[in-house]
C-alpha cells in the first residue's frame, strides 16, 4: 500500500511539472507570436499604426523565401521556417500526452485550428504577418511533436514510461525556456 501512495505522489508531482511547463510553453508562444514585435502598451494603444501584411496563397512566402538571391532574405527565410516549425513541436508533443484522444488527425486538426486563429488575431491586430504558410509550417511542426509522443510510446511501450521521458525532456528544456520568457526582449 505504501508503494501505491508513493507511485501516486510521484505521478501528482509529474503531472503538476507538466502543466507548469506547459503553461511556460503557453505564455512563450504568446510573448513570441503577439509581443515580439509590439510592446503590449503598445498593442492597447489606440494611436498604433497598424502594418498588416496578409498572405493567402500556400507556399506562396516559403517559394519567395527559396528563389531569393539576397543571403539576408535568406537567413531570415531559414530562421522563419524552421522557427514556425520548432515552436510548434511541443504543443504536438503536450497534446498527445494530456488528451485522451490520441489520435493524430485529431490533435493535428486542433493544432490548425489554434494556429490558424494566431494568424486571424496577428491580422487583426496588425502585428507581423498573416500567412497561409505559417498555418502549414506551425501544423507540421505540431505534427513532428505527435509523431515523437508516438515513437516514444512505440519506443517504451508504456504511457508511464513516456510520460517520464517528456518530463526529463521538458525539465531539460525548462530553463531554456524561461531565460526566452523573462530575459530576452523578442524584437522580431
Amino acid at each position: 500500500m505504501k508503494n501505491g501512495s508513493i507511485m501516486n505522489k510521484k505521478e501528482r508531482i509529474e503531472k503538476v511539472f507538466l502543466y507548469g511547463v506547459f503553461i511556460c510553453y503557453i505564455l512563450f508562444l504568446f510573448k513570441l507570436l503577439f509581443l515580439s514585435r509590439v510592446s503590449l502598451f503598445d498593442l492597447l494603444n489606440s494611436q498604433r499604426t497598424f502594418d498588416r501584411s496578409i498572405n493567402l496563397i500556400p507556399f506562396y512566402s516559403i517559394k519567395e523565401y527559396i528563389f531569393n538571391n539576397s543571403a539576408t532574405i535568406k537567413n531570415f527565410a531559414f530562421a522563419n521556417v524552421v522557427g514556425n516549425i520548432v515552436i510548434f513541436i511541443p504543443l504536438g508533443t503536450y497534446l498527445s500526452l494530456f488528451k485522451n484522444d490520441k489520435r493524430v488527425i485529431t490533435n493535428l486538426l486542433f493544432i490548425f485550428m489554434v494556429s490558424l486563429f494566431i494568424e486571424i488575431i496577428q491580422g487583426l491586430l496588425g502585428i507581423g504577418a498573416s500567412d497561409i504558410d505559417d498555418i502549414i509550417l506551425n501544423g507540421l511542426g505540431g505534427l513532428v511533436g505527435i509523431l515523437g509522443y508516438k515513437f516514444l510510446l512505440f519506443i517504451l511501450r508504456d504511457v508511464k514510461k513516456v510520460r517520464t521521458a517528456i518530463t526529463i525532456l521538458s525539465a531539460i528544456g525548462l530553463p531554456v525556456l524561461l531565460y526566452l520568457l523573462f530575459m530576452v526582449r523578442l524584437r522580431l
